[in-house]
């Protein structure tokens, strides 16, 4: 037996050697000279590297090639996504094999195709290839390599036979009288709470969202239905919108914005906190923004936030702020009534923080600086100024009042006496944010040029 450390004499092992040397100094080439190189690459070489320790610590020579298989294999192994030897072969409806988690994927991101044919699918049911996967074993045996466990492998979707089953159940259950609608969407929540599978797994069935909003849309009122059942079935979307690649299969599933809407309007307040909590995950998708803002779904967030329960301010206050990234939106929501809720929030003194980004977004809109003018914004903003500790909050007023400052003389009497009383603005100028700083200095350099004009004429 070879010594510890020492390349073993067996002619195969050395030629697997040289095969993984040449791989790893491939690898390694890449990394060096790609100032972009991806996790991927160096995951391949610490892979290629590790196989090859095993070699030299003369371990047998059967090595396990954790991800990336570090010498070429039959075509017909090959994922057609991943280009790479497949570990859990699987069939799509149009007969095609694909690696799982790559095909996954490619379905999860809400796609109703098949990849390498394009013919649309009937389902998305994925069903194990056994005689692909047998054969890709034999051959990696006669390789001296070991496929990887599914675990190994990283799969997000690992979900039972009997779990896939039990999901189907239940949501032919939400078809069925009250009692098992309730028991379903209790189960269903807390399983999307609880695995991340269970939440891709809504992904992989072309109606599973629509069956799960079952027993909203089948009610001729939302009042008809059971309280505990609606926030349930409204937090299993919330659940389902956190999944990255559920976000735009959840948003364009026709009745899931109406129906948030409609809880916004008519539910428990957890049950309006989570349909405002999903309508913000939902909208970090920009094509997401422009369909919640068309349904007419910022009207009733900010008469959630006129309400101002506590339980729901944060989720709602983050919602709008999403959805005003969009410039469309923007107009809506002034329209809607934004600028005299926040204001007055504001005044209050309820989520300052949360309200004034809001503010200083929409403040780039004429009709918006109209408002506070006509509201009495800008003593407010001043008085805010003088007093937060917080640099963020006096960033955010700062800037609102340069855009006012622009665009509304009226208010220069008003700057100009803070100035002359507080030193606010300047005091900004010198020890606020380097952005604070320049909209502090615009505003001075506006003030003085007014204060010139007169003093000529």
């Amino acid at each position: 037996m070879a010594k510890t450390g020492v390349l073993s004499s067996d002619p195969t092992v050395r030629a697997r050697a040289v095969e993984l040397k040449k791989e790893l100094q491939r690898l390694v080439r890449n990394i060096v000279d790609d100032d972009d190189y991806s996790i991927h690459a160096v995951d391949r070489a610490k892979d290629a590297l590790c196989a090859l320790r095993e070699l030299m610590l003369n371990r047998g020579s059967t090595v396990t090639l954790k991800l990336h298989e570090t010498v070429s294999c039959p075509e017909e192994f090959k994922c057609p996504l991943s280009k790479e030897l497949m570990r859990d072969p699987v069939i799509l409806a149009s007969g095609q094999t694909y690696d799982r988690p790559f095909i996954q994927k490619w379905l999860n991101a809400g796609n109703r195709t098949c990849p390498r044919t394009q013919q649309v699918l009937s389902h998305t049911i994925l069903t194990p290839n056994h005689l692909i996967r047998e054969m890709i074993l034999q051959w990696c045996k006669s390789q001296g390599m070991e496929l990887p466990s599914l675990v190994q492998c990283g799969r997000e979707d690992c979900i039972t036979e009997a779990e896939r089953d039990r999901f189907f159940s239940l949501l032919d259950k939400l078809s069925a009288a009250l009692p098992d609608q309730k028991e379903a969407a209790k189960e269903l929540r807390l399983l999307t709470k609880k695995m991340p599978s269970f939440r891709a797994l809504f992904g992989e069935s072309v109606d599973a969202i629509t069956r799960l909003l079952t027993p909203l849309s089948g009610s001729k009122s939302q009042s008809s239905v059971h309280p505990d059942l609606q926030e349930d079935v409204i937090t299993t979307l919330l659940n389902l919108s956190i999944h990255d690649s559920n976000k735009k299969l959840v948003a364009e599933t026709p009745m899931v914005i109406p129906l948030l809407m409609e809880a916004l309007r008519s539910g428990t307040i957890q049950t309006r906190s989570n349909a405002a909590a999903a309508l913000f995950t939902l909208s970090a998708l920009d094509s997401n923004k422009a369909l919640i803002g068309k349904s007419g779904v910022i009207k009733p967030l900010i008469d959630l936030l006129d309400q101002g329960h506590p339980l729901a301010m944060k989720d709602v206050a983050s919602a709008i702020f999403n959805l005003c990234i969009f410039h469309e939106n923007k107009a809506r929501a002034i329209r809607d009534g934004a600028i005299r809720v926040i204001l007055k929030k504001i005044m209050d003194g309820v989520h300052v923080d949360e309200l004034l980004a809001i503010l200083a977004m929409l403040s780039t809109h004429q009709r918006a600086i109209e408002e506070m003018g006509e509201l009495g914004a800008v003593p407010c903003l001043l008085r805010i100024i003088r007093e937060s500790n917080c640099e963020r909050n006096k960033e955010n007023c700062i800037a609102i009042l340069h855009t006012v400052c622009l665009n509304d003389r009226t208010k220069w009497k008003v700057l100009k006496e803070e100035e002359v009383t507080y030193g606010t603005i300047s005091k900004l100028a010198q020890d606020g944010t380097s952005r604070a700083k320049r909209k502090a200095n615009g505003i001075l350099e506006r003030l003085r040029r007014a204060i010139n004009i007169t003093h000529t004429a």
